[in-house]
């Protein structure tokens, strides 16, 4: 064996010894921190939801009457995003059967920026992962990351639309209207915004956030106006989800119309949202993060914890932990560094350049940042709880969550509660009990 091989192996194990030493010390370190025992609760809220979602898609097409302005022989492209909006498959298939009926030939365009690593396969594979499939929706799926420049802002930035929607003879977006992520304005994240960045693809997306998400509120409405001038949308379905991520309310609104009526969708859209009902919290559990819950990965409308310094509201948060990732977010962790300790787990399944693509087109880099991550969920958990800083750690305020989408129910620490007791809308589900990191028995 030659000795250079026999050096490398020497070293390779002493890196390895050294590892088990620092991992001996750190287990030592946690070994007598207290993970309290947690409560499971429901958290109720006012929470209408449409009974009938197939139904309701052809009640706000009719009433908006919107489908005369499409000819028999128009081809159609309707325009759908990322985003794990619910009953997304069936809104965008009876969206395809009313364009059928109208007598227009419709197909399906990927609108998401440089969601899907910025590939046309991957944005394809996004949508199948949503349950929009040719098959299911009843249309093809075209999807490309070729553009048409068809305007620039005053600014100079270019204004882009996907050149495949632009061709057809008439376009329709998708999209769900909510309270953005990084930037407030009187339109954030909805049809607006899929225009925008959605439709524009990567070198869409990239132009909207080259000035940074301080001026996003401004250039979302700027250059959503110009592509409705220069590309033939016709109109939009805007869908508002409830606190328990179900559709609330669908809204067929005509294209010229966007700009009045989506600020108006967006307060209701903030009257139906979710929230943790305890503040403050020392320490959140996040079980799972993905592209498919959030942009952010779990939204920090929910954890508190931004990206920007544009945006702001929710709970104060000392510590994030985050458990695992979705698995229809296929490896993209965008978001993880918003979170302070992850596992070694997590980090082995993230596919980093997803997340890159993201964080070079909107140039916020925090969220690909790595946070330290520990050999076990409990050890991460132990981590957080002895770095938050709580007077007490016996008595640290503890909330744990499935996901920023799942919120009726989550567990508390024994802490929280009498608070719970004590908050209108809080039920008491279980008795104090182990913290479990099997998901079926924690989410069963």
């Amino acid at each position: 064996m030659p000795s250079s091989f026999r050096n490398a192996l020497r070293i390779k194990r002493s890196i390895r010894d050294r590892g088990k030493i620092q991992m001996k010390i750190i287990n030592d370190m946690l070994k007598n921190i207290p993970i309290p025992k947690m409560i499971k609760v429901r958290q109720n809220f006012y929470a209408p939801e449409i009974a009938d979602v197939p139904k309701a898609v052809h009640q706000s097409i009719n009433q908006a009457g919107v489908l005369e302005r499409i000819s028999p022989g128009d081809q159609v492209a309707i325009a759908v995003g990322s985003r794990g909006i619910a009953d997304i498959s069936v809104i965008v298939r009876e969206v395809v059967n009313a364009v059928k009926q109208a007598g227009g030939i419709p197909f399906i365009v990927p609108a998401m920026g440089s969601h899907g690593g910025a590939t046309a396969e991957g944005q394809k594979e996004v949508l199948a992962h949503l349950g929009v499939t040719e098959e299911f929706v009843g249309a093809p799926i075209h999807s490309n990351m070729d553009v048409v420049e068809v305007g620039r802002l005053d600014n100079g930035l270019p204004v882009y639309i996907d050149k495949l929607a632009y061709e057809a003879d008439k376009i329709i977006v998708i999209n769900r209207v909510k309270p953005h992520t990084a930037f407030r304005g009187l339109v954030e994240s909805g049809l607006m915004k899929m225009i925008t960045i959605g439709l524009g693809k990567q070198k869409g997306a990239e132009a909207a956030h080259q000035y940074s998400f301080k001026y996003m509120a401004r250039h979302v409405v700027d250059m959503a106006k110009i592509v409705i001038q220069q590309a033939p949308i016709i109109f939009g379905v805007a869908v508002l989800e409830n606190a328990y991520d179900r559709p609330a309310k669908i809204v067929a609104v005509p294209a010229e119309q966007f700009e009045t009526v989506e600020p108006e969708l967006l307060v209701e859209a903030k009257s139906l949202m979710p929230r943790i009902m305890f503040n403050p919290i020392d320490v959140l559990v996040v079980d799972e993060i993905g592209k498919d819950i959030s942009g952010d990965g779990m939204d920090p409308n929910i954890t508190g914890r931004y990206a920007t310094p544009y945006a702001s509201g929710g709970p104060d948060v000392t510590r994030i932990v985050v458990l695992g990732l979705s698995e229809k977010t296929d490896g993209n962790a965008n978001g993880i560094g918003l979170a302070d300790i992850t596992t070694k787990k997590v980090k082995e399944q993230i596919i980093w350049e997803k997340g890159f693509a993201n964080a070079l087109t909107s140039t916020v880099v925090s969220v690909v940042k790595l946070p330290m991550f520990l050999e076990t969920e409990e050890l991460a958990v132990k981590a957080a709880i002895k770095t938050c800083n709580a007077f007490d750690l016996k008595k640290v305020r503890m909330v744990r969550i499935k996901n920023t989408l799942a919120l009726r129910e989550i567990w508390i620490s024994e802490s929280l509660l009498d608070e719970a007791r004590q908050t209108e809308g809080i039920e008491i589900l279980s008795a104090p009990m182990e913290m479990d990191f099997s998901s079926e028995q924690t989410w069963g």
